[in-house]
């Protein structure tokens, strides 16, 4: 018995090791620029909006290889299971080989995190932002009479990098060629020359969460839980003052609008908590027929669609009375290798992300060029950043060592004069008093929150301590930062405990009166472990729940159940319908996972209103 169960853990610890090995692997080969920072923040974000290939591409790359390594073992074991000198040996190697296989996976992944580094900034506290941040609430703000309209993009993972060496890239041919030409015709900073200048993407801004909130706050997106569970919490950064904020005050008008889940990263909290910008995402277009029932691409949608929605929005925003800040994030061009559009051209043959990258450069000139020629154009800045660098693994293998790579800037159509004409060196922070300052507002100083408005002479954090010695400081914790935060932590432990139940989103579909029935589909189940035995839907209209009926769902595409709710048998189709939907996993416990209602009128018949929640009960045991 005692060899058998020895054999049992050798062979788990194999499995176990491989499935490291491989994970750490994929984890290199996915971010090639990856930080401990960004890889925390990720593996305790929702995963809700997630592009459900990267998590196809880990198994294949991982569950895949380690699981045929399993079946090898078990089959050697089987082959030999009589001899138990030779079953005695495979127990050896297998857990010989676990354990040197855990130590170089550790070792590698220590050393190519730089680990050390980030437990010692950790455990240690910087005045760096203590010292140096200005409160936007301390500082008088100052907006023209005249209040200009904003257009933010954020061009996911768009360098500088990727225009030709002549023009101040690393490429020796240009990939971006049109976002080139407008950052030259217009403003980047760069002084007299005309090679491209960009921000440089600092700890805690080197990935899409972390870069909004950096570029609009001036802050890196560390915490005391590392910033990692503010889907957690009821405000994102409650203790600060934003973009969003000083716009919102100024009366003007803001909306969001992202191709893939707001949710996702934490989106969603901060633009509503700061600004409270309208959603206008992949949740949105699909409930407001935007785009088809069933329609998911990459992350959601297609950056041409997104650019189509910009121009209906902006010329609806354009005939209300009040100033107005559009704020966009493009996706196509998130790694791996970017999403092939229908109108992406075959520029640069078998290079993937580089016709990406291309046609994303072609999209944005034509939006702007469409942007130039309306009526609202001369009272609009636009202000075009890249996130943060790219983590695609191979793209920018070959640019040399000693590039500074930095994401791609431009400022068009500025209310300001540079008061000089020297290159600046400067950060994703700058971002936001410049584009005050770009909107023709009077800062005080000409600095917030850690950053510098870079019409002024005033100098940069960056052009002060130079740019290592802010990013070793800024790798640190800060008290300032934290008291900022506010963070509830009795709350974000509570939340990620809870996160064990399973929970999914719940959708009624339009009534009807045919067949008087409701379609319901139940999508994105997650914590389900124990597996399940069977998803129902409860429907009722009256409190007492005496009309309570039960509707059995079927499984359809994956992980998605559907089904039709018949309301035939009431004594009115018109009211409103309480939909919960219940799951039975495995072991048999009961959870109610989602609910929804539905509200069938003479008017909604034909255009009904759908209230979506998903929430997250303690199992219903019956």
């Amino acid at each position: 018995m005692y060899k058998r169960q020895g054999l049992v853990l050798s062979t788990i610890l194999a499995l176990l090791a491989s499935l490291l090995a491989f994970s750490a692997k994929w984890m290199f080969k996915t971010w090639t620029n990856l930080t401990m920072d960004e890889l925390v923040y990720h593996l305790t974000a929702p995963l809700e909006g997630t592009n459900t290939d990267m998590i196809k591409d880990y198994c294949n790359e991982c569950a895949v290889p380690a699981i045929l390594i399993l079946g090898c073992i078990l089959f050697v074991i089987a082959a030999n299971r009589k001899h138990v000198g030779i079953l005695k040996k495979i127990a050896i190697v297998c857990f010989a080989g676990a354990v040197a296989v855990t130590g170089i996976t550790v070792g590698v992944t220590w050393n190519g995190l730089d680990v050390s580094n980030y437990m010692k900034g950790q455990s240690t506290y910087s005045t760096f932002i203590d010292d140096n941040y200005i409160d936007p609430s301390s500082v008088n703000i100052t907006f023209p009479e005249q209040k200009r309209n904003l257009i933010y993009i954020f061009l996911e993972s768009m360098e500088m990098t990727y225009a030709d060496k002549e023009n101040g890239g690393a490429f020796k041919q240009n990939v971006i060629p049109e976002l080139t030409q407008l950052a030259q015709e217009n403003e980047d900073f760069s002084g007299k020359s005309n090679k491209l200048n960009g921000g440089y993407s600092m700890p805690g801004t080197t990935w899409t969460m972390g870069a909004m909130f950096g570029q609009t706050s001036g802050l890196p997106l560390n915490t005391s839980i590392d910033g990692n569970g503010m889907d957690t919490q009821d405000s994102f950064f409650p203790g600060i003052t934003t973009l969003g904020d000083i716009l919102q005050n100024e009366g003007y008008s803001q909306t969001l609008l992202i191709g893939s889940e707001a949710t996702f990263g934490g989106r969603k909290l901060y633009f509503t908590d700061h600004g409270q910008y309208d959603i206008m995402d992949y949740d949105y277009a699909h409930d407001n027929g935007l785009i088809p029932e069933d329609y998911k691409v990459w992350w959601g949608y297609e950056d041409e669609k997104l650019f189509g929605f910009a121009k209906e929005k902006l010329l609806e925003l354009a005939q209300q009375d009040n100033p107005f800040n559009l704020t966009m994030l493009t996706v196509d061009t998130h790694f791996e290798d970017g999403y092939v559009c229908d109108i992406c051209p075959d520029t640069f043959g078998d290079n993937q992300y580089a016709n990406v990258m291309a046609c994303s450069s072609r999209q944005v000139k034509e939006f702007v060029d469409w942007v130039q020629q309306q009526d609202f154009a001369a009272d609009t800045t636009i202000v075009i950043s890249g996130d943060h660098p790219t983590m695609d693994s191979d793209f920018c293998e070959d640019v040399d060592k000693d590039y500074e790579r930095r994401v791609y800037t431009t400022y068009i159509n500025a209310g300001a004069e540079k008061q000089t004409n020297k290159k600046r060196n400067y950060t994703t922070f700058d971002n936001f008093p410049t584009t005050l300052a770009a909107m023709g507002v009077e800062i005080e100083g000409d600095r917030l929150g850690l950053g510098t408005n870079l019409y002024s002479t005033q100098q940069t954090l960056t052009e002060r301590f130079g740019i290592e010695k802010e990013e070793k400081e800024l790798k640190r914790k800060s008290k300032l930062l934290n008291q900022m935060a506010q963070i509830d932590k009795k709350k974000y432990e509570e939340e990620i405990a809870a996160q064990t139940d399973p929970i999914a989103k719940a959708k009624a579909g339009k009534y009807n009166a045919e067949t008087e029935e409701i379609p319901i589909t139940v999508k994105k189940v997650k914590y389900a472990d124990k597996g399940i035995q069977s998803i129902m839907a409860a429907v009722w209209k009256y409190d007492d729940q005496s009309d309570l009926q039960w509707v059995p769902l079927a499984m359809y595409d994956g992980n998605k159940w559907k089904g039709n709710i018949n309301i035939g048998g009431y004594d009115s189709s018109e009211g409103v319908y309480n939909i919960h939907i219940y799951l039975v996993d495995g072991n048999g416990d009961l959870y109610n996972i989602a609910q929804t209602t539905k509200n069938i009128s003479n008017t909604a018949r034909s255009a009904t209103r759908l209230l979506q929640v998903s929430i997250s009960l303690a199992p219903a045991h019956t």
